[in-house]
């Protein structure tokens, strides 16, 4: 019983032995692993190694031994991958902020380039509504629909000062708008003097209508000196806006300076003598207008004889209308003399202007020698049949007369007058004139 416990405790005792083999033979496994991956698959380790003839202390040297270099390779193993790990996180970290810094940069830029599109507005419509709120009106609805329309006609509409205003602001960058109507809408001094200073910066409005408006004396100041800077205007209507005396200078300097404006209408004013005497040298030193206006005025006596010298210095002129003025006997004697001067003239309209039969004969003399005037109208004049016969009598004595229509409308003419005609429509057929009378002689109206 002694021996077979004797035994028993040996065999337990090297039981540990057997296993710490066991376990160094299996981290030397482990080791000969890690060698191969590091070494790239050469192992180190010998063919063959006896493990018989190993003593309990040696196995248990060599196994620490091994065990701490399995530890140690193990050790810097997981230390390089964690080095490694940690290496990827930090680029990854890095990588997640050059994004996120990417990300930001391109959200600014959006934003920024929002903002710009924010603010460029090509219609206007955002700065009209701002206007509006800003000058305290309603916006007109009609405005924001056809704001970028080539032509815009917004008569009748009640804009007043403060709606011309907000209108004006947002008509300084509006490039789509070439003809603009805008009368009937009692816009006054300031809102002529806004729409002044938009047509100093918009060079795209080439034809502005702004009669019935009321714009008075500091209106028309403004808008002439506008004439003074704006290049792009072609014409402009001031019709019906109580214009005196007192403008006069303004645009006598206007017409002197400016010589891209084609087309003025100054009708349905006051303008009276001293006005034609000052407008009449403006008028002969103009070198841009080709029509022009005046009537509906007050234009009689000295005025209108100063206006009628005008006419004839001037040869850039191609429509004069004078109608619904006083020039009487006295003008309609100049305007004969300025006729056989100025050969530019293409139509002249002296209806209405209180000519005798004496001032028909006299404007006739000019009739004799002009070679450019097509239409001549002097309807609704106390000269009679005889006065009408005196005209179409200069016309056939005159081989070089461009007279294509004549307007006695509201004249009674006789038969010797009816003679006359036929005789001279046999040799010009272009010639068409209209009259009163039991039998009215047929005509093509060339103005219609």
């Amino acid at each position: 019983m002694v021996l077979s416990r004797r035994f028993a405790k040996d065999l337990m005792s090297k039981l540990p032995a057997v296993k710490e083999v066991k376990d160094a033979e299996q981290e030397m496994e482990e080791e000969e692993e890690v060698r191969t991956c590091c070494l790239g698959g050469v192992s180190s380790r010998p063919a063959s190694r006896p493990l018989g003839n190993l003593s309990r202390g040696s196995v248990n040297q060599q196994t620490v031994h091994r065990s701490s270099s399995v530890r140690g390779l193990l050790l810097t193993k997981s230390t390089t991958d964690a080095e490694k790990e940690d290496e990827e996180s930090i680029r990854g970290l890095f990588q997640y902020s050059r994004n996120i810094s990417e990300t930001d940069e391109d959200l600014d830029m959006d934003l920024e380039l929002r903002e710009v599109k924010e603010a460029y507005d090509p219609t206007g419509r955002k700065k009209y509504l701002e206007a509006c709120k800003a000058y305290g009106v309603v916006p007109i609805s009609f405005f924001l629909r056809h704001m970028v329309d080539a032509s815009l006609t917004m008569r009748h509409h009640g804009l007043g000062p403060q709606g011309t205003k907000a209108l004006a602001v947002t008509l300084i960058a509006n490039t789509a708008i070439v003809k603009l109507n805008l009368g009937d809408n009692w816009m006054e001094a300031d809102g002529a003097e806004a729409i002044a200073d938009m047509l100093k910066e918009n060079c795209f409005i080439l034809d502005i209508d702004l009669s019935d408006n009321n714009i008075g004396y500091e209106g028309a100041q403004a808008l002439c000196a506008m004439l003074m800077e704006n290049i792009s205007l072609l014409k402009l209507n001031l019709s019906g806006n109580k214009l005196e005396d007192q403008v006069a200078e303004h645009f006598a300097e206007a017409f002197s300076n400016n010589r891209k404006l084609k087309s003025l209408d100054l009708s349905h004013n006051v303008l009276g003598d001293i006005a034609g005497e000052i407008l009449g040298p403006a008028i002969a030193e103009n070198a841009g207008l080709e029509v022009l206006n005046l009537s509906w005025n007050a234009l009689r006596g000295n005025g209108a004889v100063h206006i009628a010298k005008g006419l004839g210095a001037n040869i850039f002129l191609r429509v004069l209308d004078l109608s619904y003025n006083g020039f009487g006997n006295e003008g309609a004697a100049m305007l004969g003399e300025a006729l056989k001067i100025n050969n530019g003239l293409e139509e002249l309209n002296i209806s209405n202007n209180r000519i005798t039969l004496a001032g028909a004969l006299q404007l006739s003399l000019g009739l004799q020698e002009n070679k450019s005037l097509k239409i001549l109208s002097m309807a609704r004049n106390p000269m009679q049949s005889t006065g009408c016969f005196g005209v179409l009598k200069a016309i056939q004595a005159n081989l070089e007369s461009a007279i294509e229509f004549l307007d006695f409308s509201d004249i009674s003419v006789d038969e010797a007058f009816d003679k006359l005609y036929y005789t001279m429509k046999s040799l010009n057929p272009v010639l068409s004139v209209r009259h009163k009378g039991n039998n009215p002689i047929s005509f093509v109206d060339k103005r219609k």
